[in-house]
């Protein structure tokens, strides 16, 4: 958490000083690729609440292999705004921004358990996986080690591991981690917050 502000990144990322916010949504804005680190630098200039999910992979250079940071959904920045009139024009109106994510009626917001999801996901040192986005499947809860908290969708691989989906609904993506099947258990579908 960077000092003063409200911003949320990969490194020591925690998510309840979100929780203690009342009133305020999450939503996601659609960036110009290539533009997510810098356009969640501007934001937290203006004092915006962001969440720029970032995961390890490796670089596909032809001379050499390195591990860089990339930007987990790109094109996508979640933002944890009171949402009024004000302040849909300060996150708009961020070079590099483009809109934030709606249909007919306005902005859509997110649940937030989706982006409290990925936000214990990306602190954990689990390796991530971008995974198609899916909308049915079998709900769980996980209930030890590090992802303990976390509900999504388990994708079997075999009969002892397993895969952790979160989604975010609104933005159709999806991500996953492996986990053993015996640290989690059955669940109803969340109830969006």
């Amino acid at each position: 958490m960077s000092s003063g502000n409200d911003i949320l990144e990969f490194e020591g990322a925690g998510q309840s000083y979100y929780e203690a916010q009342v009133g305020k949504e999450w939503y996601a804005l659609y960036v110009q690729v290539n533009h997510e680190k810098e356009v969640t630098k501007r934001l937290e200039q203006k004092e915006v609440g962001c969440f720029l999910p970032i995961m390890e992979a490796w670089s596909k250079r032809r001379d050499r292999r390195k591990k860089i940071q990339l930007p987990m959904f790109p094109g996508y920045v979640f933002v944890h705004v009171l949402l009024d009139s004000s302040a849909n024009l300060a996150i708009v109106k961020t070079p590099g921004a483009l809109s934030l994510v709606h249909n007919s009626e306005g902005p859509l917001s997110i649940p937030a358990y989706q982006v409290e999801n990925l936000q214990s996901m990306v602190r954990s040192t689990q390796p991530l996986q971008i995974h198609p986005y899916l909308r049915e499947g079998e709900w769980v809860h996980v209930v030890r080690g590090p992802l303990s908290g976390c509900i999504g969708i388990l994708n079997r691989i075999d009969p002892r591991k397993g895969r952790l989906i979160v989604s975010v609904d609104i933005i159709k993506k999806s991500v996953s981690v492996e986990l053993d099947l015996e640290d989690v258990e059955p669940a109803e579908p969340p109830i969006a917050r």
